[in-house]
């Protein structure tokens, strides 16, 4: 095992919240590992509707602010939700001027949209349903022409390096090449998205496990609140995994959710369908369960155009064989999105000196128990850029340091199985029984197979679904469905649980 002495930032993750990063922390040297090549990695390259910030002139960061807290349902953190909407003009303009194409209007000012749970149309929006890849692109145009950054592609965080204090000195990384590489650096930032591959209905990648608030929790780091994972409720349903993805933006300009029979799922009213994303993902579960079915009906509201103003929701139908011009489109609820995960503030800082977490991974308390739409692609690029800034003041220290023990993938046949329990029994709906199941299992996988990091991920989840007594925002108990008076985070650090990794 060979080691490296780096002078900057090293950034695992090749997302959004990572580039953004990099790209924020010059000029100091930047290592930049993505398990993929940069674009095929990161989910926030699949996210469709856009980027939520005030953006109108009838708009404004408090009325935002106003919306993040209320679907945040009780735990937003104000400080940090008013950093993030007071930036999102800024950010938006920042990523418009390394070249991200947002939609304009005819006079030059950004296009934005209605999604769910908005007071009003404020998400910029890129060829209706592109956002992502398109950001995502011109930002890694961005990090390629940078002279401070070097991206290690298909290379894998292995472990976390540490000192005697359990300050973060740098990570155990597996290059590309294949060997196995100790890189010592003044800060790590985790930027390693979330935990959907840990699903059996998902649609971000299935390679996304919770490795990042696995290893960080392994290494004493405080987890937030990570029973709270949203559900979307309109992944299409059509064999594939993971599931393509019906944008929230379709029900902004007018479809709507049915059964097999046409009768609406959650009402008549114009803004039905408009409601937080929980309300809606259990009503189309509950369809489903019912035997209804569920479908997403854009034959009135879009119909002919549905090619021009949402281009990517209408390949992934016709790839399928099936045209949403004429035909409602099958959708279930899916996992999507994670709001719990590492305990950091705006800038990035974790419990752990010399760690950093921001995107997805992160748990920065601007999303709550609810995460409000497409305030996820502005927290990634928002606070990506606070944490890059504030990575690239830290200073190397030097002392004998400890390598964190490299832990072994779950085995495919295992992971599988271990989806499957999760949607089953941690997913849109919960209770005790099935909770209870999923941690056995969980048990059981750890007995054969030692603690991976998904299995690491899956049980912090799991154990804090099962502690929570009450039914808040993306987290919903059948056997408790009421919500406490008082809202309370879940907190958790490794002298609190007991895994095979303790």
């Amino acid at each position: 095992m060979s080691r490296i002495h780096h002078d900057g930032p090293l950034i695992i993750g090749g997302g959004l919240a990572g580039l953004s990063a990099a790209l924020s922390a010059a000029p100091a040297p930047v290592i930049v590992i993505s398990p993929a090549p940069l674009l095929q990695a990161a989910s926030s390259a699949w996210a469709q509707g856009g980027v939520a910030a005030a953006l109108s002139k009838n708009d404004a960061p408090a009325l935002h602010l106003k919306d993040t807290e209320a679907a945040g349902a009780g735990l937003v953190d104000h400080h940090a939700a008013e950093v993030l909407t007071d930036e999102g003009k800024g950010t938006v303009e920042w990523l418009a001027s390394l070249g991200a194409p947002f939609d304009r209007d005819a006079a030059g000012e950004f296009s934005v949209s209605l999604e769910a749970a908005h007071s009003m149309a404020r998400v910029a929006r890129v060829g209706g349903d592109g956002a992502g890849r398109a950001i995502l692109s011109a930002l890694v145009a961005s990090v390629r022409a940078a002279p401070h950054i070097t991206v290690w592609e298909d290379a894998r965080l292995r472990a976390l390096i540490q000192d005697e204090t359990g300050r973060v000195r740098g990570a155990v990384i597996e290059h590309p090449s294949g060997r196995i590489v100790e890189v010592l650096a003044p800060a790590v930032v985790l930027a390693t998205g979330g935990a959907g591959g840990l699903f059996g209905a998902t649609t971000t990648p299935v390679a996304l496990k919770c490795e990042g608030m696995a290893l960080a929790w392994a290494a004493g780091a405080e987890i937030l609140d990570p029973e709270f994972v949203q559900f979307h409720p309109t992944a299409i349903d059509v064999g594939l995994d993971p599931m393509p993805l019906a944008t929230e933006a379709l029900r902004g300009e007018g479809a709507r959710l049915i059964d097999r029979d046409g009768v609406f799922l959650l009402g008549e009213a114009d803004d039905a369908d408009l409601k937080p994303r929980d309300v809606v993902a259990r009503a189309v579960h509950a369809a489903r369960a019912a035997g209804r079915g569920a479908f997403l009906d854009a034959r009135t509201a879009i119909g002919e155009h549905f090619p021009t103003e949402f281009p990517a929701v209408f390949a992934a139908c016709m790839r399928a064989g099936l045209d949403p011009r004429v035909t409602p489109i099958p959708v279930a609820a899916a996992a999507h999105y994670h709001m719990g995960g590492i305990a950091a503030d705006p800038d990035g800082r974790t419990s752990l000196e010399g760690l950093y977490a921001v995107g997805e991974c992160a748990a920065t308390g601007v999303h709550g128990a609810n995460r409000l739409a497409s305030n996820s692609l502005l927290e990634a690029a928002a606070f990506g850029r606070r944490t890059g800034r504030e990575a690239a003041r830290q200073v190397a220290t030097k002392g004998a340091v400890a390598v964190g023990a490299v832990i072994d993938d779950l085995p495919e046949a295992a992971h599988a199985e271990l989806r499957a329990a999760m949607s089953a029994d941690a997913g849109v709906v919960r209770d005790a029984t099935g909770l209870t199941r999923l941690i056995a299992l969980i048990d059981r996988l750890e007995a054969a197979h030692g603690a991976p990091p998904a299995l690491i991920a899956a049980r912090l989840i799991a154990e804090a679904a099962l502690a929570r007594h009450e039914s808040r925002g993306g987290h919903y108990r059948s056997d408790y469905p009421d919500t406490a008076a008082t809202p309370v985070h879940t907190r958790i650090r490794r002298d609190m649980l007991q895994t095979a990794a303790a």
